[in-house]
């Protein structure tokens, strides 16, 4: 990155990749939680009207006075954002939604820059990397600059997306034959336009003159994001918030397993190779050695085998096929097990972390049935029968729940250190304490723990093992809660789909049996049809113009309208008597024109048409409306 700018303005691979990592199972909670609340006020409020588009305004206003009247308003159909906001009916509707506005941004403000921790701790120290990096990088960038940085990865590229399109993100629940309506979607795009500009503190220009009043906002709550920025971006360490530690890995007995394709593995292993020195400057550096021994990246048929890769003789179809079955196997995902790419047995005392962990089980089982002023006091004294036969008790105890718990031990990668364990609670007691005694003369050599001090280091490490295991408790039942809330959510979309499906057969079945009605039916529907020459239509305000024909020739074309079905209509012209052309006018598509702020429409090709008046005259005339 050569300038700060560069990172809001640039889109870099692995910002899309953070983000989208926490936008996965574990941070979709999260974010549901965190914008749920706010798009819920939004959508649940049928009252609320946000329009602060000076054209779509325009038209609104000239479709409702036009429909409601039946009569032309005699001004242009199409105008631009200047002159829509000449006329006081405008700049009114804006006004009131420039208030309504404000009032629903303060709410959102308030709530937004309240949850920091409501943003998975993933995306916070991603962004704490990027601020200390930016910081280190650009040391005379102002704190507010950095912090914009940051902000466009926290709210704009994180939090922006779901409060605009909520429906795409699952942040809300729809029902099947009901999704967010334009004017639902035009209220959260417009909160999230000025939010927007209150994270980056840009203020509106004349190219949104009807947003300039609120640049005053916009500058009171831009030091609320910068706060809000500032403390989402300040967490512990990795190492700290996860309580991990240089033997955290050694402990682990369920290991991290990753699900990725076969494509990713082979697109993966190439960046490495290509960023090798950047990943790894050190030379030192074990990611030099691995990528030594692997070699050169693999094709994806390497890795799949001989059974997609076509014959030399085959033809050229045939080539393809097995190209196109190679590219699908290639999507497939197989599960990966972290393991140490040096197979150490559990018995290799030269490995001292391993040998550390190791004394602290054995240390662990000889103070549950010994007590003392010290460790070595322990150590060195003398165990009783009865503290033996208790100790056996325990580990007797400790194998039966083990097997019952893990019935198939013998298949999982670390059973050497299970098969390690139980020769050591072979030992009597008496046997384990000079085995300690042993590791514990290794481990001083090394400097690990002091026999001065009693071997101290050992049993603070066990005391802090303890202290944690609250808090891993407490991490799983999270992890478990969210876990429960994620298999629910996929079971009410599952549901939601099924829903959806099943809507969707009885519209086409419904359709399908409407077409299958006898002619019969549909002759007996009530024909009616009305006729005007193009003048009078023209005099209505129906009729805009006829291109290539003057207004003084209008008396000798004629239009009929007939009702042909439910809802549809056959329009047809004639000039001096003479068939023209023939169209289905459907009154459901007018109505969708209407809805969307379109005026005027094309008819036969020539005609144009206030949609607002035709849709009046069919009502007024078919409907008795």
């Amino acid at each position: 990155v050569g300038k700060l700018v560069d990172v809001i303005t640039g889109n870099p691979t692995v910002v899309k990749m953070v983000v989208h990592f926490n936008r996965g199972a574990r941070g979709q909670s999260s974010l549901k939680e965190l914008i749920q609340p706010l798009v819920k006020q939004v959508i649940d409020n049928r009252s609320l009207q946000i329009n602060t588009n000076p054209v779509e305004v325009y038209k609104a206003w000239i479709n409702q006075v036009e429909s409601e009247t039946g009569q032309s308003c005699n001004l242009p159909y199409e105008v631009s954002n200047d002159q829509a906001l000449e006329h006081v009916e405008v700049q009114q509707r804006i006004s009131a939604s420039i208030k309504v506005l404000r009032e629903v941004l303060e709410k959102f403000v308030s709530s937004i820059t309240a949850s920091v921790n409501k943003i998975p701790y993933g995306m916070r120290f991603v962004a704490m990397k990027l601020r200390q990096a930016l910081q280190s990088q650009f040391p005379d960038a102002t704190r507010e600059d950095i912090l914009k940085a940051v902000g466009n990865l926290i709210y704009y590229r994180f939090m922006n997306p779901a409060l605009v399109a909520p429906d795409a993100f699952d942040i809300v629940e729809l029902s099947v034959e009901k999704g967010l309506t334009q004017e639902q979607r035009r209220n959260l795009g417009s909160l999230a336009k000025v939010l927007q500009h209150a994270a980056a503190n840009k203020a509106f220009t004349a190219e949104n003159a009807a947003l300039v009043p609120l640049n005053d906002y916009i500058s009171d709550a831009h030091p609320k994001f910068l706060n809000f920025f500032h403390k989402a971006s300040t967490v512990d360490e990795a190492d700290v918030h996860f309580n991990q530690d240089q033997y955290a890995d050694l402990i682990t007995l369920s290991k991290p397993v990753i699900y990725i394709s076969v494509k990713e593995i082979c697109s993966t292993h190439k960046l490495l190779l290509e960023h090798e020195e950047a990943i790894a400057p050190d030379p030192n550096d074990l990611l030099h050695i691995i990528l030594r021994e692997l070699g050169p990246a693999p094709e994806e048929k390497d890795i799949l085998g001989d059974q997609y890769q076509a014959p030399p003789n085959a033809s050229q179809e045939a080539t393809e096929l097995y190209q196109e079955k190679l590219q699908e196997a290639a999507k497939s995902e197989v599960s990966l097990t972290l393991t140490s790419r040096v197979d150490v047995t559990e018995d290799d005392d030269t490995d001292m972390k391993t040998l550390f962990v190791r004394t602290k089980r054995m240390v662990v089982d000889v103070l549950s049935v010994q007590q003392g002023e010290s460790l070595r006091e322990i150590l060195n004294s003398e165990a009783t029968a009865e503290q033996d036969l208790e100790y056996q008790t325990v580990i007797r105890r400790r194998e039966e729940t083990a097997d019952k718990r893990d019935a198939e031990m013998e298949k999982r990668p670390d059973n050497l250190q299970r098969q390690a364990t139980l020769r050591d609670q072979n030992l009597p007691l008496d046997g384990l304490k000079r085995k300690i005694l042993r590791n514990l003369q290794l481990l001083a050599n090394e400097n690990m723990v002091t026999e001065q001090n009693n071997y101290q280091e050992i049993v603070d490490a066990i005391a802090r093992d303890i202290r944690n295991q609250h808090r891993h408790r407490q991490q799983r039942k999270k992890e478990l809660a969210k876990l429960r809330g994620t298999i629910d959510s996929l079971a009410q979309k599952a549901k939601f789909f099924q829903e959806q499906n099943d809507y969707y057969q009885q519209y086409v079945k419904a359709c399908l049996d409407n077409l299958a009605k006898p002619k019969s039916d549909k002759k007996a529907l009530r024909k009616q049809s009305i006729k005007y020459n193009a003048h009078r239509l023209y005099e209505k305000g129906v009729i805009l113009e006829i291109e290539g024909l003057p207004v003084g020739q209008f008396k000798n074309v004629t239009f009929e309208i007939m009702t042909a079905d439910v809802g549809q209509f056959d329009v047809s012209a004639k000039f001096m008597g003479v068939s023209m052309e023939k169209v289905e006018l459907v009154f459901q598509d007018l109505l969708q024109l209407q809805y969307e702020g379109v005026s005027v429409m094309k008819m036969f090709g020539r005609a144009k048409i206030n949609v607002n008046l035709l849709v009046f005259l069919i009502n007024k005339k078919f409907y008795g409306k």
